[in-house]
């Protein structure tokens, strides 16, 4: 049976389904599951179980499946690019250029969201900026060169994010260091409505390229000869990864190894070809990071674990892992 069988893609949607109705009873109030039924069809008495569904859990979980999306069909536009599978959002500095914007907005505009947006995607065109300033000094060609010079990049970003938190008034850096290691407790509606157009305008502009981004895993020239215009593909989609990486970051703050790990499982379950590779991503990323902030919510009693600090923990053996499946021999 091949990898994109249809059974492996029913399989995932009831996973999904099992995972959303699983995440909205889960939490201090419990809800039963005659409760859930009454609030999704709108006939519940109680307004209080209305307001904990629809204003704080179903928004929370509507942007993890989007933020876990969105990381993950970053990452596997940005390993496709760069031909390496150790690339991911993260490790290209995006995610830093993309903190240090909003770290700075958070402080500046500390209630409003559209300048938190704005700074973060601000930053992470700083941090493409840079990378793209090494890659045309040392040639496209030297794609190894675009991921050192992604980690360099956002060593430099975080610690300039570090700088600015150490002079910043002290209740306020506190919040934005909780909120840089990744969290989803500020999400909402309105969130919500910033970061699922930009992770779904990504998916769809990748699958409209795809078959230029499955060219470009051969070799660039061999991608000429078929005339795919590689650099401003390239460009393109470092641009538009980084938008989508900007609008996630600026709402649930930083969170690693997503885009490293998920396209990777997804290339074992669905395939390599960017059509199953970007909307298994989708669906893997998003039931991934629900049940992450499931956990990160749950785990300890009245208090919250940072996303960032899970999925780091479960990013760092799976890079090492990966690591020692590219050593020869």
């Amino acid at each position: 049976m091949t990898k994109q069988s249809p059974w492996r893609w029913l399989l995932a949607l009831i996973l999904l389904i099992i995972t959303l109705l699983m995440s909205i009873r889960l939490g201090s109030a419990a809800i039963s599951y005659g409760q859930l039924w009454q609030l999704l069809t709108g006939t519940a008495a109680d307004p209080t179980f209305d307001a904990i569904v629809w204003q704080i859990r179903l928004p929370r979980i509507a942007m993890a499946f989007f933020a876990g999306a969105g990381l993950a069909i970053c990452g596997a536009l940005l390993q496709n690019m760069s031909r390496n599978p150790l690339a991911d959002p993260y490790l290209f500095g995006l995610t830093a250029g993309a903190g240090l914007g909003a770290s700075l907005a958070m402080i500046v505009f500390p209630e409003q969201q559209l300048p938190l947006a704005l700074s973060a995607f601000a930053g992470a065109s700083l941090a493409v900026f840079l990378v793209v300033l090494v890659c045309i000094r040392h040639g496209w060609q030297q794609l190894q060169v675009m991921l050192l010079a992604g980690v360099a990049v956002s060593f430099m970003l975080s610690a300039i994010s570090s700088f600015i938190l150490y002079f910043a008034e002290p209740f306020a850096a506190n919040r934005v260091i909780f909120w840089l290691m990744g969290s989803l407790s500020r999400s909402d509606w309105q969130g919500v409505a910033i970061v699922a157009p930009a992770v779904l305008a990504l998916l769809l502009l990748g699958l409209a390229f795809r078959r230029q981004l499955d060219a470009m895993l051969l070799h660039d020239e061999s991608a000429r000869t078929l005339g795919v215009s590689v650099d401003r593909i390239r460009l393109l989609f470092l641009l538009c990864t980084s938008a989508v990486t900007a609008f996630i970051v600026a709402q649930c703050g930083g969170i690693a190894f997503v885009g490293l790990m998920i396209p990777h499982l997804v290339r074992q379950w669905f395939g390599v070809t960017m059509l199953p590779l970007l909307l298994g991503s989708a669906l893997v990323g998003g039931i991934f990071l629900i049940w992450v902030d499931n956990f990160a919510r749950s785990l300890l009693m009245q208090q919250e674990i940072p996303l960032g600090v899970i999925t780091s923990m479960l990013g760092s053996v799976f890079f090492l892992l990966l690591l020692r499946r590219q050593q020869p021999g």
